[in-house]
């Protein structure tokens, strides 16, 4: 799928799970779609022992860019390249890393995490922030999955399902583009039964009528005016209608 997808273009980031790519397919990624990855290492990796080993030697820890972790510091760490060779060597891509030291538990050992980039041209800041946007996309995806219902179809049919996916990630950004309003604040960090079952509309309501190519948007004080004058017979075909609103 990496190797042949048409969604990755050149200069996309690719975010991955604890080490689950094979170093092959990070040189591919690169060199051959143009496209720079993302992977935090696993604690039995040369590479993660390394950049340990440096970070804690150049001793140059900065604040972590998320305040929400304040017990973090990072540190910048280049050329971990050779540190993790795949069969090829001579094809191996440049890797530069961000140490992560969790300083939660001073005075007893240090928690690290190393996550590594094929981007050179990034600090550590860069890449800790980049590796953070994980857990958002896979919380939006929770979301449209099981609020939204993005895999619920009603038709086999392809170009079906493509409009369903395409409307529903647009009323998932449009809802979120809501919360950043000042009406939506009240549903800032809210999942969508929530803000529902939360939500007043204010405003009158509108009643749209039409028949055929023909209709007309009334209010519905002015639309009960008109019901009022209509025949018994009309009135009674409307009732099951008027009941919904």
């Amino acid at each position: 799928m990496l190797r042949q997808s048409q969604v990755l273009k050149q200069g996309d980031i690719l975010i991955n799970d604890r080490g689950f790519i094979p170093r092959e397919m990070l040189n591919h990624m690169k060199t051959k779609r143009g496209v720079y990855t993302y992977i935090p290492l696993k604690k039995n990796m040369e590479a993660f022992e390394m950049a340990v080993s440096v970070a804690i030697e150049q001793n140059e820890w900065k604040p972590h860019p998320n305040r929400k972790r304040d017990k973090q510091t990072i540190a910048f760490v280049k050329s971990l390249g050779a540190h993790w060779i795949s069969d090829t060597p001579d094809e191996d891509v440049e890797i530069n890393g961000c140490v992560v030291r969790d300083t939660a538990t001073a005075g007893t050992e240090y928690e690290f995490r190393v996550f590594i980039t094929t981007n050179t041209t990034v600090t550590a800041r860069q890449i800790i922030m980049t590796y953070e946007l994980r857990p958002e996309i896979e919380e939006d995806y929770r979301q449209i999955k099981d609020f939204w219902k993005i895999e619920d179809f009603k038709s086999t049919k392809y170009n079906f399902i493509v409009f369903h996916i395409i409307m529903v990630v647009i009323g998932y950004l449009f809802f979120q583009l809501f919360r950043l309003l000042p009406e939506g604040k009240p549903y800032i960090g809210k999942s969508l039964p929530v803000a529902l079952k939360k939500y007043v509309p204010d405003g009158q309501r509108s009643v749209i009528c039409y028949w055929g190519l023909s209709f007309g948007i009334f209010e519905f004080l002015e639309f009960m005016d008109i019901y009022a004058l209509l025949d018994i017979s009309i009135r009674t075909r409307l009732r099951p209608v008027l009941a919904k609103v």
